[in-house]
């Protein structure tokens, strides 16, 4: 069973029934719907467990989607109160099922584009939301805007039996990841590992090859895992990007992954794709 995050969303997300009004009408005003509760990028907890109102959603709250049972999701913002936990604790100290945890990754997205997409790029003008919560429509130019995924490559960097790591200086001591970068417009995802690498380690990478992806809602981005082949070996760091990088050994990195490195350094977790790349390079 996979320890990734956010990859494992049970919700058909019934996206031709979006535009229809009636449809989601009676969804919203079905007793078994759920309301996902979510401030920033904590969501509301109860008794150690993911509160979900049946009061019937109101118009601004965003449909997810059904589940197996054919219930239906649905999202909202709300104020900060003491009833709300962290995503990111939940999915680290594992208080959720997969399954829970995907669901939020959808509603944290979404809402996050709402609240930072209240009014139209065109014109200015306050835009409103449209097909239950998957557009926005300007009533003045009657510009549609739709959410947006920011594709993000990660990679781990391999020279023969080695793999480069780096560190941002924000990190907790002692963590080394893969390397990471937004990718630019205009570009192929073999493109952005290798300019990604070059810019913030100075290595040349040859081939690439894909290993998996993972949404990442903070805000809201697809993690695209990658195993990079370095054409060279001597790192060139570009402080404003990174704190340090190095290259591991596979025994280094066997006992990172596992926490028990005696230096006491350690690789991602298993629930982060940086993870899932790493242990790929080593395994393949």
């Amino acid at each position: 069973m996979t320890r990734l995050a956010f990859v494992s969303s049970p919700l058909n997300r019934n996206a031709n029934n979006r535009a229809n009004a009636d449809y989601i009408a009676k969804r919203r005003n079905d007793s078994t719907t759920h309301v996902v509760q979510i401030a920033g990028d904590a969501v509301r907890m109860e008794n150690d467990r993911l509160f979900t109102s049946n009061d019937t959603p109101e118009m601004g709250a965003i449909y997810l989607g059904e589940d197996p049972k054919g219930q239906s999701w649905f999202a909202r913002e709300i104020e900060p109160n003491e009833a709300l936990i962290p995503i990111r604790s939940l999915m680290i100290e594992g208080g959720l099922t997969q399954e829970r945890l995907s669901i939020l990754a959808q509603a944290r997205s979404i809402l996050h584009w709402h609240s930072s997409h209240g009014f139209c790029a065109k014109c200015g003008a306050k835009s409103l939301m449209a097909d239950a919560g998957y557009k926005r429509v300007c009533p003045v130019c009657k510009t549609e805007h739709f959410p947006r995924t920011d594709p993000v490559v990660i990679m781990a960097v391999r020279h023969r039996n080695q793999i480069l790591l780096g560190r941002q200086a924000s990190w907790p001591p002692n963590m080394f990841s893969a390397l990471a970068g937004f990718m630019e417009p205009g570009e192929t995802i073999e493109q952005a590992v290798a300019r990604e690498v070059l810019e913030e380690a100075g290595i040349e990478v040859g081939a690439v090859s894909y290993v998996t992806t993972q949404p990442w809602p903070f805000p809201s981005s697809l993690m695209i895992g990658m195993i990079a082949e370095a054409t060279t070996t001597e790192i060139k760091l570009d402080p404003a990007e990174l704190e340090e990088a190095r290259w591991f050994t596979r025994g280094d990195l066997e006992m990172m992954l596992a926490g028990t490195h005696p230096e006491g350094l350690y690789a991602s977790r298993p629930q982060a794709i940086a993870h899932a790349v790493v242990t790929a390079a080593l395994n393949t």
